[in-house]
């Protein structure tokens, strides 16, 4: 299926790919194949509570997604020498979390990763703090700009507000985390990110002392799959390449 986790074999170098809030592998899949296309071992796991139906995303917390990851790390290292994580929105929120509690990653690459909210995401939680609403339809579909993508997205069409009352709480948490994080850390980002604002780049590479910063001028929020997506291929690509001295294969 288009939105499954998929498991590419390559070479002594693994990266684990994480997907956002509300989304599944499918938002990684292009990434993961060409980083397997330049010899990378590659792991896009689903997080805990997707791929499945929107009420089983709101019975998890943010500690059942950073669960998933650490596995999935620890799953590479069994087959690894290095292990990179790269993640997209929450997903990237998470290679964060997990570089701040451990040092045996070789990098890390955040791809829109949100300190806040922004837009119609931000209104919808400020709509839905403290009220019985279960969930609420998510208007537009996802924020990608290529509409062959949009169409194809397998992920929810509705947020649930008690697990988007989770992903907030756990962006103050990775917020505070950032200046534990030691591994070379890539931040791109899309100048047009309706979900999470431009400037959350800027503070984790801040705080993160963030090797490199890549702001692209066309692209939505899920900038791993949208019209960018070869640009940011090749940059994560160069990224754990030198950090892992792992030669491309091209």
């Amino acid at each position: 299926m288009i939105g499954d986790p998929f498991d590419l074999v390559g070479g002594e170098v693994g990266v684990v790919c994480v997907h956002g809030f509300t989304g599944t592998p499918y938002e990684m899949r292009f990434l993961g194949e060409q980083l397997h296309h330049a010899g990378y071992t590659v792991s896009g796991l689903q997080l805990p509570g997707h791929g499945t139906t929107v009420a089983d995303l709101d019975r998890t917390t943010a500690n059942d997604w950073a669960a998933a990851v650490t596995r999935a790390v620890d799953a590479m290292r069994e087959r690894c020498r290095a292990v990179a994580v790269v993640g997209q929105s929450l997903g990237g929120l998470l290679a964060l979390h997990t570089a701040a509690q451990r040092s045996d990653l070789a990098c890390v690459a955040t791809l829109a990763a949100p300190l806040w909210l922004g837009g119609l995401a931000m209104r919808v939680a400020k709509w839905t703090a403290g009220s019985r609403i279960r969930s609420l339809p998510k208007l537009g579909g996802s924020d990608v700009r290529d509409r062959k993508v949009r169409r194809e997205n397998p992920g929810y069409r509705a947020v649930p507000t008690r697990a988007l009352g989770e992903l907030i709480a756990f962006m103050r948490v990775v917020d505070d985390e950032l200046p534990r994080v030691t591994a070379p850390v890539l931040v791109l980002h899309a100048e047009h990110d309706h979900t999470a604002p431009v400037a959350c780049a800027a503070r984790i590479a801040e705080r993160t002392h963030a090797e490199r910063t890549r702001i692209l001028p066309r692209s939505y929020h899920l900038i791993a799959s949208d019209v960018e997506r070869e640009i940011v291929a090749a940059e994560v690509t160069a990224f754990i390449t030198r950090h892992t001295g792992e030669s491309c294969v091209t």
